[in-house]
């Protein structure tokens, strides 16, 4: 694991660690004092970090957190809630269908599942957490599967897209009724989105 360290970045990632503390606000010769660098590695350090605003200097020369680091912690808090949220309707789905029930999300490289829950039966579309594929045509996130289909509801909300999806053996799947409880899941998890994640029935 030696040869897979840059040690610009962990130099860099060692400055951020040093605002993990209730002070706000560090001078140079604070963070020198934290991190054991000189302040003029430091300065280029924090310059670049200030680039990309995981850092900012304020107006009395000191430096503290930009809102990168608050950014990215509500992308992680906002992509976990989600997660938690939808576990119990893709159980319900499997349970109910008995098909595999599925979280999915657009990404660059085209779409992954997020989350799965598996029907009991043998018999069915092994879906995991974390396969991906590439998108066969533009926003519709369904994947070649010989034998089988999948059906997709989109859930509401900002970026990136994501969908529900119950997938299986071809002809298998009740499609009406299937539809109708990926709607009613999307609805719901909707709705606890606009509410801030809070609970409510499946």
């Amino acid at each position: 694991m030696a040869n897979n360290r840059v040690e610009a970045v962990e130099r860099a990632l060692t400055v951020l660690e040093a605002f993990d503390t209730a002070t706000e606000s560090f001078s140079l010769a604070d963070l020198a004092r934290h991190t054991g660098f000189y302040k003029s590695t430091l300065l280029r350090l924090l310059g670049s970090l200030a680039r990309f605003d995981y850092v900012r200097r304020t107006e009395d020369g000191t430096w503290q957190l930009g809102d990168t680091p608050g950014r990215l912690a509500r992308r992680y808090a906002g992509s976990q809630g989600l997660l938690a949220r939808a576990e119990p309707y893709l159980e319900q789905l499997a349970a109910e269908l008995e098909e595999t029930a599925a979280l999915l999300e657009r990404t660059p490289e085209g779409v992954k599942c997020l989350l799965a829950a598996l029907p009991s039966q043998a018999l069915r579309h092994n879906l995991q957490a974390g396969m991906g594929w590439a998108f066969a045509m533009p926003d519709d996130p369904r994947p070649s599967i010989p034998g089988g289909e999948m059906l997709t509801v989109a859930l509401p909300g900002p970026p990136p897209l994501r969908w529900l999806a119950v997938s299986g053996p071809a002809e298998r799947i009740p499609k009406a009724r299937a539809l109708a409880l990926l709607q009613k899941a999307a609805a719901a998890l909707g709705e606890q989105e606009a509410d801030g994640g809070g609970p409510s029935s499946a």
